[in-house]
């Protein structure tokens, strides 16, 4: 399997390194390291990213890659005991997408492939529980329906047959359900090939600025059930609180489900407490397996995982999506810890968050005094004011006119990316602070507030509302908010002093420049043109002391950087001193200029 296929085995952790991330995506990488560190992880195998570009360059399947897949599942079958499409013992296998940069709920996933009526009956009689299999069976018709024949075949009845769901799923496709196992897989691979260049996947890309020609690995990996008695279920886990910040362990639980069920937002988990009841030593075991895969990867984890009959498997583990508030506090407490250093905290976060963080909110008279439309779980802080919309489409067109948006979905999916990149804020009637409307959110730095409860948001359409994704409430009307003080945040403070050591930029307050530096300062706010990044190069050609017009953006500073600029002036500071610190110039090329104490 060295051509277009790389087991996941961990190898040897002390003598053999792991694959590079590029070719076998943050997924396979992500269960390669897991089992290199001795914890439990379902045994997998991955489809590189050279053959997803071989397949989108040609059209179809590469030479040879059919033949290597063929292998990998062999080598499943002998890692498990089991046979794919087969029983007495089946082997049923997920089909998940991986690219090398996190893009949460962008592209595809099939669950229970290999389930067939020959081994859904062998399934029912190994775990003596046929309305499992029948039920496994089901959620594959929905899934394959959905993901690889691109038909709504609409909800299938859990009472009816496997064939009345093909003949359903038919009806809505127009083609059927191939028969042989080996023929779905290769479907299935195919589909999550596709989702790399699918509109949803290509406008997070752009959102990103992630490169359109990475391309996703797909990881081929042996299923555990969580739907497979009271002692099983699935879930979520952040090593530390990604709303907050705070040190200790997040999650949600959904006892008798598989990982769709969570991340769908269909179903609304319970509190982290409820595995502990259910299956108190799958939860010691992954408080502690949380532990070591922090200590390892050297940030805070996203981990996924399920418990089959009361025993924990991990399925991923990644650096955990973050509020802005979260991103400030773990940056220094980690830092604190001796975990990493000073420029590996500033380097985690952004201007952008920055700015989020420092954005207007309510005061706690203005909060006490409105009246509450509806309440949820809060996602990701952040205040957001504007109209409420219920279709994604819609809250596009009218954002692209200018008109403040907050998008209230029953649930979302990744089809609503381009709504939710728009909006002001998102609510949600069901789902938990794991669901894909939150995780995706706090990538985007949206306010959000979730798990409403039915009916709840969307039946606030057409009307002006406040969301306060800190609280999570959603308040009648356009409320006053007022603007926070850096220099009052204990943890920015730190913040700030760091990037004023590193920062290849020296970042004035305003107040705070010397008369010598106010007759050197060029004012863009003043200048035509100087709101545009594209412009600064020649408008400020000999400049040393600059402020206003694009310098207030990412672009702006780093054009600035380029152009030789020595000082900005401005506030808030810290975004600026991010921004100039992420652009990547040296801090022994900055300038100090005569400030005042203040400074």
């Amino acid at each position: 399997m060295a051509g277009w296929t790389i087991r996941l085995d961990g190898g040897d952790a002390a003598n053999k390194p792991l694959p590079d991330k590029a070719l076998i995506g943050g997924k396979g990488l992500s269960i390669a390291r897991m089992a290199a560190l001795g914890l439990t992880v379902p045994p997998a195998f991955v489809i590189t990213t050279r053959a997803c570009g071989a397949y989108q360059a040609c059209g179809d399947f590469p030479d040879g890659l059919s033949a290597e897949i063929a292998e990998g599942i062999a080598w499943l079958e002998q890692t498990t005991g089991r046979r794919y499409g087969a029983g007495p013992s089946p082997l049923l296998v997920s089909v998940r997408s991986g690219a090398a940069i996190s893009m949460p709920g962008m592209m595809d996933t099939v669950l229970n492939m290999g389930i067939t009526s020959e081994t859904e009956a062998a399934l029912g009689a190994e775990c003596g529980d046929p309305a499992f299999a029948r039920d496994t069976h089901r959620r594959f018709h929905e899934l394959y329906a959905a993901i690889v024949l691109k038909a709504d075949a609409g909800d299938l009845s859990p009472d009816g047959d496997p064939a009345d769901w093909a003949a359903q799923v038919e009806r809505a496709a127009g083609i059927p359900i191939p028969g042989d196992p080996v023929d779905r897989l290769h479907a299935a691979v195919r589909a999550v090939f596709d989702s790399w260049n699918a509109r949803r996947a290509k406008r997070y890309r752009k959102h990103h600025d992630i490169p359109d020609d990475l391309g996703t690995a797909v990881t081929i990996q042996a299923m555990v059930f969580g739907n497979l008695g009271k002692t099983s279920g699935t879930g979520v886990l952040f090593s530390r609180n990604p709303i907050s910040g705070e040190r200790t362990p997040f999650g949600e639980y959904l006892a008798c489900a598989q990982g769709e069920d969570v991340v769908s937002g269909r179903f609304t988990p319970q509190p982290l407490d409820a595995m502990r009841a259910r299956a108190p030593g799958a939860y010691t075991a992954l408080l502690e397996a949380s532990d070591t895969l922090e200590t390892a990867g050297g940030d805070v984890q996203d981990i996924e995982f399920t418990v089959q009959d009361g025993t924990l498997f991990l399925l991923q583990s990644r650096a955990a999506k973050r509020a802005p508030a979260a991103a400030v506090r773990f940056a220094v407490d980690m830092v604190d810890e001796g975990l990493i250093d000073r420029q590996t905290a500033l380097s985690r976060v952004s201007a952008d968050q920055i700015r989020s963080l420092l954005a207007p909110r309510l005061s706690e008279e203005t909060a006490s005094a409105a009246i509450v439309a509806a309440r949820g779980e809060a996602a990701c802080p952040g205040i957001g004011i504007g109209t409420v919309v219920t279709d994604t489409d819609e809250a596009e067109r009218r954002a692209a006119a200018g008109e403040d948006i907050i998008l209230a979905r029953a649930t979302t999916s990744p089809e609503d990316l381009h709504g939710m990149i728009v909006a002001r804020a998102v609510v949600t009637e069901q789902g938990g602070a794991t669901s894909h409307a939150a995780v995706v959110s706090r990538a985007l730095g949206v306010p959000c507030v979730v798990g409403c409860g039915y009916g709840a948001v969307t039946a606030l359409a057409a009307e002006t509302m406040t969301v306060d994704g800190s609280a999570g409430a959603i308040y009648q009307g356009a409320l006053p908010v007022e603007d926070p003080d850096e220099a009052t945040l204990s943890d920015l403070r730190v913040l700030t002093e760091w990037a004023d050591a590193l920062s290849p930029l020296r970042v004035v307050a305003p107040e705070a420049l010397d008369e010598d530096g106010q007759g050197d300062l060029l004012d863009l706010n003043r200048i035509d043109g100087g709101e545009d990044p594209g412009r600064l190069p020649a408008l400020l050609n000999g400049a040393r002391v600059a402020t206003g017009g694009a310098l207030s953006t990412d672009a702006g500073i780093k054009a600035a950087l380029h152009a030789g600029l020595k000082v900005v002036v401005g506030r808030p500071r810290l975004p600026l001193l991010l921004a100039a610190f992420n652009a990547g110039k040296p801090p022994e090329d900055r300038e100090t200029v005569a400030v005042s104490a203040s400074a």
